[in-house]
């Protein structure tokens, strides 16, 4: 379970790409920062500077393969800001895997640490291969020479990755290992996400999904509904959207529809979620569900329902369907599920979005909870862990409220108003040296 909420971006295209083309992530992130700016009391300058990243670093990841050949891979390190502490971000593995897909999500992991008030900057990174492909002793091998190719880059005070799609708490703990065994002492802290028994924390897998049902539950109050009488869809029934919809139904909401990548399960009455496998747990179980109705990923979209929770990829509410999404509020859990031309449609049609730099940033709240524990030596309950992540999501959820509701701003606008602000507080206070 990555930060983000182990989610993939559409196909990137060349900057300021036509409507009908998917969005890439970096040209959806300068865009909603330059609408942002428009709101916050930010110095130009500030702004021109955070379009960028600090740096972007290339390394090529040779990995001898179970048959004796040799294969060589492109792997990228992206490092956007680190003016309110170290970057932090997640690993992927992926065909698709490229510097600018990297830039922009490390800009959406800086707008999320601040939004949250986190001491962390944004970073990103990855390996452009197929995870498919490699057998577990390919993937040991390419993660241990990964972690050395970026090892001058990284560590618990400069940047702190984490799992994401294609890579887990394994991937973490090999990372980790072979990142202590250069340094000559073990270092958990310079990665999250590991598994327990080498310094991870409890309740990390399962966070992001959280935050967004918290996020939802608040929404839900916000706008005066009674949960017990809200319909709920979730598109993509993995780590977060599984333990988002599962946490809504214990809170009394009626989750309606659920996904995988095969496609969709839909009981007007209510599905019983606990009855229902994630696809991380057993792919494929969700759409060979015995439910009353079959849909299509794209069908689900278009349910007439309270909440809609895009918690699979990025890039799927568009211009092309944006006019057929039918629920009265949106609550994004993957990354960039809505393009910049989409929202401002929602916008428009009065459609609430609460944005995923909030709803699902449980992901890198837990992560820092779990750096904190590394450095202290010392593990939290999973009690704790909850109870710490509540006391975070609120605190960010109120941050972000009172900008809407003083100066009627959209959520996303709003969100970006307090990342905004913090970063620029931060760089005007240190200064530009020299």
């Amino acid at each position: 379970m990555n930060e983000d909420g182990k989610n993939r971006n559409g196909e990137a295209v060349a900057d300021g790409g036509s409507e009908s083309e998917p969005e890439s992530a970096l040209a959806t992130a300068r865009r909603q920062l330059e609408r942002a700016a428009s709101h916050a009391d930010v110095d130009d300058g500030v702004v021109a500077r955070l379009k960028h990243p600090t740096r972007v670093q290339q390394v090529s990841v040779p990995l001898r393969r179970d048959d004796g050949s040799l294969d060589v891979f492109t792997g990228f390190r992206a490092q956007h800001d680190d003016v309110r502490g170290p970057y932090k971000g997640g690993l992927r593995y992926h065909p698709e895997v490229t510097a600018d897909e990297c830039i922009g999500l490390s800009m959406w992991m800086t707008w999320k640490c601040a939004v949250m008030d986190l001491p962390f900057g944004g970073g990103k990174g990855g390996v452009a291969v197929d995870p498919k492909t490699l057998s577990d002793e390919e993937r040991e091998r390419l993660t241990r020479r990964f972690a050395e190719e970026i090892r001058n880059v990284v560590g618990p005070k400069k940047d702190v990755p984490a799992p994401d799609m294609g890579t887990g708490p394994q991937e973490m703990a090999w990372f980790m290992d072979a990142y202590s065994m250069q340094q000559g002492e073990t270092t958990p802290g310079v990665v999250t996400g590991k598994p327990p028994v080498i310094g991870g924390s409890y309740g990390r897998e399962e966070a992001p999904g959280r935050s967004v049902a918290i996020v939802t539950r608040e929404a839900i109050d916000f706008y005066d509904w009674d949960i017990e009488d809200t319909t709920v869809a979730v598109q993509g029934f993995g780590s977060v959207g599984a333990n988002a919809a599962r946490l809504l139904d214990e809170w009394g909401a009626k989750v309606v529809a659920v996904s995988d990548v095969d496609g969709a399960i839909y009981d007007p009455d209510g599905l019983d979620t606990q009855d229902v496998e994630g696809h991380d747990e057993r792919p494929g179980m969700v759409s060979g569900y015995d439910a009353p109705e079959s849909l299509t990923n794209e069908d689900l979209l278009e349910l007439d329902v309270d909440v809609l929770i895009p918690a699979a990829i990025g890039n799927v509410i568009t211009t092309e369907n944006v006019d057929a999404i039918s629920a009265d509020m949106v609550v994004e859990g993957a990354n960039g599920p809505t393009t910049f031309a989409a929202d401002a449609v929602l916008e428009e049609r009065g459609i609430p979005v609460l944005p995923d730099i909030l709803a699902n940033a449980g992901g890198v709240t837990v992560s820092y909870f779990e750096w904190l524990q590394d450095i202290n030596r010392r593990q939290w309950s999973l009690e704790r862990v909850h109870e710490e992540l509540e006391a975070e999501m609120l605190k960010a959820w109120n941050a972000v409220r009172e900008h809407v509701e003083e100066r009627d701003l959209t959520w996303r606008d709003a969100a970006y108003v307090v990342a905004l602000s913090r970063i620029g507080g931060a760089k005007e206070t240190r200064g530009l040296w020299p």
